[in-house]
């Protein structure tokens, strides 16, 4: 007996994409597709049609992110976190992510709050006020796309900041506007 339509829709594998598809997205690519640097980006890194390739995503992602291209800024970051495909380096990881987070990805927003909450923990202290001043900052730029857990790291910072701490911070979130410009957190 055959399956309702809607199961067959959901339980087909998808098909495999062919050396020359792929050859031919890369030549677009190469022409400076920022889009289809992303998109094959995804597909190396997930090893849609071909074995999974860690140093040829972040190649793509690269190009795509030099052309600010948030999506592959934040996945390049990722990478950078987690040493795939890329020597493995938190400080890189934080620039990437800085650049996305300046375009208002949240998902970048988060991970350089918690990138930032971190270093109010463990920095010098002298550091640490302005640490978690950024830390909160980004959460709640993230918590106002709801990125989930956001608010609750947001509310976990503001526990150990002052009155005048929350407030700058306040402040820079409502002087905040995404931007291709991704240098630092807005002050």
């Amino acid at each position: 007996m055959d399956q309702p339509f809607f199961r067959r829709l959901f339980s087909r594998s998808p098909k495999p994409l062919s050396m020359g598809a792929i050859n031919a997205q890369e030549t677009q690519a190469e022409s400076g597709s920022a889009e289809t640097q992303f998109h094959l980006g995804v597909k190396y890194a997930n090893g849609e049609g071909q074995a999974q390739d860690y140093e040829r995503a972040a190649k793509w992602y690269l190009k795509a992110a030099n052309q600010d291209h948030a999506l592959a800024q934040f996945n390049l970051g990722i990478m950078y976190a987690a040493g795939q495909g890329v020597s493995k380096s938190p400080t890189e990881a934080d620039v990437w992510f800085g650049k996305a987070a300046q375009q208002g990805d949240a998902g970048a927003q988060h991970r350089l709050g918690m990138s930032r909450y971190r270093a109010s923990i463990s920095g010098p202290a002298t550091g640490m006020p302005e640490a978690r001043i950024e830390a909160y900052t980004w959460f709640l730029l993230a918590a106002a796309q709801g990125y989930g857990e956001s608010d609750v790291a947001s509310a976990t910072v503001a526990l150990n900041m002052t009155h005048d701490d929350v407030t700058e911070a306040t402040r820079r979130v409502a002087r905040f506007a995404p931007s291709g410009d991704a240098t630092s957190l807005p002050r």
